[in-house]
């Protein structure tokens, strides 16, 4: 077993990052396995040194440890660029010139009709507006997306019907087969490089997991709609589709998830609070 954390440096890892490298990092120890911390540093912009050593020390007071030197994703933009080309030789990418208000302007369309209320794992799903547009007009100002209908086809139905999430989690435990049918109206052309990164959350998280031979994924249910769509990718890559776990959120006390943007539950607070890690362990629902 290959179990991974990956963290972006961009805030104070709280209470929930603590309760999702906790399960990794036990499930690995009790399968006598590896875990790997990995840095997701992808978003340049919003990412800072001093986080990224906050995140070391944070899991090392909790009592975690893990091979060094650690896989940056900000080291492996030419491995993602040779993924999508792979992906673009297949003929399964477009360039993609709209904004968020672009897209919201075209779900208001009345002929967008219900489709405006459909969302996928990164918001609504695009109406598409860009697909056609042949990759030889793609520019710097240019995302890329998956031509959803063309990577289904690509892979064919015998093929689809073979592949299935393997779950282990509480909320959704089980084979979930891919539905054709979901993927193209509930996930859509979604974006697999942005702009003003090079990549995108989806085809860097699926390159990196094969790269590191991690063979479970332990992270929140709120990324289990994600799923669906990675393993599609590993499929068109001829990746190796891990085992996932999502486990349940930990929310704050009106039941919101917890988020960077709001540190009243960081890690770092509740240490300068004297707390200790068995403290941490409890307040998350595991054993100290």
């Amino acid at each position: 077993m290959i179990q991974r954390f990956a963290p972006s440096p961009t805030g104070p890892l709280h209470l929930g990052h603590a309760f999702s490298a906790l399960l990794a990092f036990r499930a690995a120890r009790a399968a006598r396995g590896t875990f790997l911390l990995r840095i997701e540093d992808i978003d340049q912009a919003r990412s800072r040194p001093e986080w990224e050593a906050a995140i070391f020390d944070d899991l090392a007071w909790l009592g975690l440890s893990w091979p060094r030197p650690v896989m940056r994703q900000s080291d492996r933009l030419p491995v993602y660029r040779a993924a999508l080309d792979r992906l673009s030789a297949l003929g399964l990418l477009y360039p993609c010139r709209c904004r968020r208000r672009d897209i919201a302007a075209a779900l208001a369309a009345p002929q967008e009709g219900a489709q405006g209320l459909r969302a996928g794992p990164d918001g609504p799903v695009y109406p598409g507006t860009c697909r056609g547009r042949p990759m030889a007009e793609a520019g710097p100002e240019d995302a890329l997306r998956l031509d959803m209908g063309a990577a289904l086809a690509h892979l064919g139905p015998a093929r689809l019907a073979r592949l299935a999430v393997l779950e282990t989690g509480p909320a959704h435990g089980g084979r979930h087969p891919l539905s054709p049918a979901h993927l193209l109206e509930g996930v859509g052309d979604v974006v697999l490089a942005r702009r003003d990164f090079g990549t995108s959350y989806h085809l860097a998280v699926v390159v990196d997991d094969a790269a590191q031979g991690v063979t479970h994924v332990t992270r929140g249910e709120d990324l289990f709609d994600a799923s669906v769509l990675h393993l599609l990718l590993q499929a068109l890559l001829e990746l190796p589709h891990p085992v996932w776990h999502h486990h349940g959120l930990i929310r704050d006390a009106a039941g919101r998830r917890l988020a960077k943007r709001d540190d009243a539950r960081a890690l770092y607070r509740f240490r300068d609070e004297g707390a200790s890690p068995a403290d941490i362990c409890r307040m998350v629902g595991l054993a100290a």
